[in-house]
């Protein structure tokens, strides 16, 4: 009987042990998981990821400028800067 006792409080020992372990893995999940929903946090994910985007499309993989993607680009950015100025000197006279 006293061997089925020490059985018993060392599966109950057993079981606290993996009880705390899983609350300390839950609190640190829901650590995670505030820190990731953080406006500031998805902000600065949203930023890094632009940035890569930006730099893969305008980069080889070697890391050589790509010329005729980054003309492209500047002669898109000047015809919509155009149409906005238009628009604002229509706007102006109407």
């Amino acid at each position: 009987m006293g061997e089925q006792t020490s059985r018993s409080s060392q599966s109950a020992d057993t079981i606290e042990a993996e009880i705390a372990a899983t609350r300390a893995h839950l609190a640190s999940t829901l650590d995670e998981l505030a820190l990731r929903t953080q406006p500031r946090e998805i902000a600065r994910r949203q930023v890094t990821s632009t940035k890569a985007r930006f730099v893969e499309a305008t980069h080889t993989p070697e890391g050589d400028l790509r010329l005729e993607r980054v003309s492209a680009m500047a002669a898109g950015a000047a015809v919509l800067l155009g149409l906005v100025i238009l628009h604002f000197r229509h706007r102006r006279r109407g």
